[in-house]
C-alpha cells in the first residue's frame, strides 16, 4: 500500500470507528499532508512506507521548526504532531512502519491567554442593570438572577443553567450552594444576599412550574434555558449598555476571580471557589492582575511615558 493510500485508509478509520467531525478529518488531512509535502523536500524524493519508518527525531522537529519559521502557531502545531502520531500508530496496527522516533518529540506548548474580565465598573453595571432591559418583567428577573449568579458566585455557564428549582439558594438562607463542576467534581459556594433575593425575586415572577427537580431557569416558553439564549441576552445586555465586546457569561466568572484577587483573597481560596483541579488553571488569574496593575502604571506614572 502507498503512503497515499494509507493516508485514505486513515481518514476512513477516523470517519467510521473513531466517528472523528469532518473538521477534524480536514485537519488531519491538512497536517499529514504537509508534512508529507515537507519530507519530499527534506529528503529530496517523495517519502515511501520505508522513508517513514526511518525518520529520526531530528527530522520532525526540523518540520516542526520550518512550520513555526511560517509563523504558525504552537497549538496548530501541536496539533499537526497529534495527527501525525495518530497516524502512525495507524500504521503500525496496519503493517507498519512504526516509527519510534516521533514518540520522542514534546508537543509544542500553546500560550493561554489570560482571561479577559470586565472591569469593576463594567461589571457592576452589567449587575445592576441586567434586570431592567427584558420587557417581560419574568424574563427582566431571570436574566438579573443568572448575570449575579454568574458574577457573584463564580459559576460557569453551564453549571448555573444546570440548576434545579430544588438547589435554588433563596432569601433568608444561609447554606452554601452545592455546584456539580466540570467531571462531576462538586464544590460548595458561598451566596451573597443580594444573589439569594434576585433568584427569589424570579421565582416568584417565573410564569412556569417550577418542580423541585426540574431545571431552574426557563426560556420563553417554559423549556430548559440553554447556552444560546443565555448568550443572546448578554448580547442584547451588551448593546444596551455600552459594555466590551467580551462582555460573555465566562467574562463574569473571569471578573469574579481577578476582583476576588484584586481585593487580596488567597489564590488557593479561589482555586476552591471556581472548582480548578489545578492551582495552575488559577494563576493565570495573576497575569490579569499584573496586566492591569502595568496599565494603570503606564497611564499615571508621569515617568512611564518617558517625560519629566
Amino acid at each position: 500500500m502507498t503512503v497515499d493510500a494509507a493516508l485514505t485508509s486513515f481518514l476512513d478509520w477516523l470517519a467510521a470507528e473513531r466517528r472523528a467531525s469532518p473538521a477534524t478529518i480536514t485537519a488531519y488531512r491538512h497536517d499529514i499532508a504537509t508534512f508529507l509535502g515537507f519530507l519530499t523536500r527534506h529528503l529530496g524524493a517523495a517519502p515511501d512506507r520505508a522513508a517513514l519508518g526511518a525518520l529520526t527525531a531530528a527530522d520532525f522537529r526540523a518540520w516542526l521548526a520550518e512550520r513555526a519559521a511560517e509563523g504558525v502557531t504552537n497549538a496548530t502545531r501541536a496539533r499537526g504532531l497529534a495527527a501525525l502520531r495518530s497516524f502512525y500508530r495507524f500504521l503500525a496496527r496496519n503493517g507498519g512502519p512504526d516509527c519510534p522516533a516521533i514518540r520522542l518529540i514534546a508537543t509544542p506548548r500553546a500560550r493561554v491567554p489570560a482571561p479577559r474580565a470586565l472591569s469593576r465598573i463594567d461589571a457592576e453595571t452589567l449587575a445592576a442593570e441586567a434586570g431592567t432591559l427584558a420587557d417581560e418583567p419574568w424574563i427582566a428577573a431571570r436574566d438579573a438572577a443568572l448575570v449575579l449568579l454568574l458574577y457573584g458566585c463564580g459559576l460557569r455557564a453551564a453549571e448555573a443553567l444546570g440548576l434545579t428549582r430544588r438547589d435554588a439558594p433563596l432569601p433568608g438562607g444561609s447554606a452554601s450552594l452545592r455546584v456539580r463542576g466540570k467531571g462531576s467534581k462538586e464544590r460548595d459556594v458561598p451566596v451573597l444576599p443580594v444573589v439569594r433575593e434576585a433568584i427569589g425575586d424570579y421565582i416568584r415572577l417565573c410564569p412556569h412550574p417550577l418542580a423541585p427537580d426540574a431545571p431552574l431557569f426557563r426560556g420563553v416558553r417554559g423549556g430548559p434555558l440553554n447556552d444560546r439564549l443565555l448568550r443572546l441576552a448578554l448580547a442584547r445586555a451588551r448593546a444596551a449598555l455600552g459594555l466590551p465586546d467580551h462582555a460573555s457569561p465566562h467574562a463574569l466568572r473571569h471578573s469574579f476571580a481577578t476582583h476576588l484577587l484584586q481585593a487580596g483573597a488567597d489564590l488557593r481560596a479561589i482555586q476552591e471557589l471556581l472548582g480548578h483541579a489545578s492551582l495552575s488553571t488559577t494563576q493565570r488569574y495573576t497575569a490579569v492582575d499584573e496586566a492591569q496593575v502595568m496599565a494603570v502604571w503606564q497611564r499615571a506614572h508621569p515617568r512611564a511615558a518617558g517625560t519629566g
